[in-house]
């Protein structure tokens, strides 16, 4: 299984901003759409945010919409979320995942093959 490599991540005061970064093997062919997700302790993971690459599609949960940019660079597979007006809400860990092939419901969990190991972010008030 492919594992995913993220970075970024840390703390910021509410109102403020941060980038992630999660980079897919190179010449990996299969994976054609990547996400976001987070999960604070005892409750159920929460998609984020989805690149679908064939089109540049985009989406995100209502939560995070006006918000937060999932973004793509297309010479690697590389995903970046621009997380800008940090609310205490958005304290979480954060997961990239990665899929392959024909995805029907983008941000359910179950679309996703590949994950990464995790970067917390945490935003005090």
């Amino acid at each position: 299984q492919v594992q995913l490599v993220e970075s970024g991540g840390g703390s910021v005061q509410a109102g403020g901003s941060l980038r992630l970064s999660c980079a897919a093997p190179e010449n990996n062919y299969s994976i054609n759409r990547m996400a976001w997700f987070r999960q604070v302790p005892g409750k159920e993971r929460e998609g984020v945010a989805d690149i679908y690459f064939g089109t540049g599609r985009t989406t995100y949960a209502d939560s995070v919409k006006g918000r937060f940019t999932i973004s793509r660079d297309n010479a690697q597979n590389t995903v970046y979320l621009q997380m800008n007006s940090l609310k205490p809400e958005d304290t979480a860990m954060y997961y990239c995942a990665a899929a392959r092939g024909l995805v029907r419901t983008p941000l359910a969990e179950y679309e996703y093959t590949y994950w990464g190991q995790g970067t917390q972010v945490t935003v005090s008030s």
